[in-house]
């Protein structure tokens, strides 16, 4: 199950002692035969399911992204029925990374009787282009009633309207806290790479009064790390950046694709970094990430931060983007000319690499696919396993790490204390591209789910693939 976080007092007080750098040399193993664990397919034909999450009536809860769903499914049988169709409300564009995406419960307290609700994110269309990128889609935060005799979600009511939305890194985690807030990640919208090269980076940019006043959140709200009030208002005790509260609690994010609490409060964050360093994160509330200044640490190494949109005196327009070969006229900045204070990640995946680190391996060219071939796994959720009676025998206080392009799940054995991570075991490798995890009651079953379709590393030659092993499925890796 995912876990509910205490008071964000307490996330502050247990990450702000947090300031100890990864521990760079943390080893990677790969378990022979995955062996332990017993692999199944629990269900098939689902559109892209993006959030699973474990239920309060015993049944794996599922947004479908570009299926345009929520879908419940029987652990057992693997029998599905749809709890909510969004078609014709929200929008998917094809291979984008927009459509229905983060889902949170928040059940009655023990004892006590009440409704069930659940909240969910999801992608839709406006006529009202953004300044500067002219985008159209925004997203929204909704919150449904769950009709317990059907199993379907009723009664919603949007609580937060006119957030970021577009086509790339939505990130799109969304969690319920204990102290009764939402929290949300949001995407830096892939601004200044591929095909929005031309669109400024904003995951510095704050907010202005204003803004607030007018609920103007489309711009300044990339690239950031959301806590909310169930109602949509900003929680009072947010922190005040830059002179102004708002719902922002960190920034200077890329593409946070995984978050979680332990049950002590502290918030754990994944995040997808460019050609290098993937980052694993203790959130920091009121904190700068660094991005796009710095990749990983601030060392140098393999990354620059090349802003096409303020391409002079030739402008973006009229250039063709590279990843590998960036025109004079785009400026460039090491991460030591950026003299601001950021968060360092407490780890990086083991994707940190020197300047003399070839990104054009010949094993990815056909068809300039040389992104697939980087250092970057690509994570794409993070869960905690806490310490549990009877359940996986070594997994207690680890993160388990969903990836994309290395088609594998990663166990991050953290230290004593929650600040470092120590070890990583890389299971379950193959053709796929895991999305998600989410634990049974007893935490002996491990669930994963896939995408329908992408690229990914093929397992033996490393080279790209794009036929998966299981598209659009729920797995069952269970505990012997």
């Amino acid at each position: 199950m995912k876990r509910i976080p205490a008071a964000l007092a307490a996330v502050s007080a247990l990450a702000l002692t947090c300031t100890a750098p990864a521990v760079a040399d943390a080893s990677t193993t790969s378990p022979s035969g995955e062996p332990g664990f017993t692999r199944s397919v629990l269900a098939t034909g689902l559109g892209d399911p993006y959030e699973i999450v474990w239920g309060p009536d015993n049944h794996l809860w599922a947004t479908e992204k570009s299926g345009l769903k929520v879908t419940r499914v029987d652990p057992t049988t693997g029998a599905r029925t749809t709890a909510l169709d969004l078609t014709g409300t929200a929008v998917h564009t094809a291979a984008g990374q927009d459509g229905v995406l983060g889902l949170a419960f928040q059940t009655p307290r023990q004892g006590t009787s009440g409704s069930t609700y659940v909240y969910l994110s999801y992608t839709y269309q406006t006529t009202t282009p953004a300044p500067v990128t002219g985008e159209t889609r925004r997203l929204k935060i909704a919150r449904y009633t769950l009709d317990r005799t059907t199993h379907t979600l009723v009664s919603p009511k949007d609580i937060l309207t006119g957030l970021p939305s577009g086509t790339d890194h939505q990130s799109a985690r969304l969690r319920l806290g204990s102290d009764g807030k939402l929290y949300y990640t949001v995407g830096d919208q892939g601004a200044n790479q591929l095909e929005h090269y031309c669109n400024p980076n904003w995951a510095q940019r704050l907010l202005t009064r204003s803004e607030v006043e007018h609920k103007d959140w489309f711009a300044a709200y990339q690239g950031k790390i959301l806590r909310i009030n169930l109602d949509g208002s900003i929680p009072a005790d947010n922190p005040v950046i830059n002179g102004v509260r708002s719902h922002i609690i960190t920034y200077g994010h890329r593409n946070s694709q995984g978050l979680d609490f332990a049950p002590n409060g502290t918030l754990y964050q994944a995040e997808q970094g460019p050609k290098t360093d993937d980052e694993i994160n203790i959130v920091r509330p009121g904190h700068n990430y660094g991005w796009p200044y710095v990749a990983g640490y601030r060392d140098d190494q393999a990354y620059t931060y090349n802003n096409w949109s303020a391409s002079t005196p030739t402008p973006c327009k009229d250039l063709t983007y590279s990843d590998l070969e960036v025109p004079d006229s785009v400026p460039q900045q090491k991460e030591t000319d950026w003299k601001g204070s950021f968060v360092p990640p407490i780890d990086t995946l083991g994707t940190s690499v020197g300047n003399d680190y070839n990104f054009a391996d010949p094993k990815c060219a056909e068809g300039g696919l040389y992104f697939v071939c980087w250092p970057t796994i690509a994570p794409s959720s993070l869960s905690y396993y806490p310490q549990r009676s009877g359940g996986i025998r070594g997994w207690g206080n680890s993160l388990i790490v969903t990836t994309l392009k290395d088609g594998s799940v990663y166990r991050l054995k953290l230290s004593a204390d929650g600040r470092h991570v120590v070890s990583r075991e890389r299971l379950w490798t193959s053709q796929n591209r895991y999305r998600d995890t989410a634990f049974s009651p007893d935490g002996k079953t491990v669930y994963v789910a896939t995408d329908n379709a992408g690229l990914v590393r093929n397992p033996s030659s490393g080279a790209p693939a794009t036929t998966l092993d299981n598209p659009g499925s729920i797995l069952a890796f269970h505990a012997k």
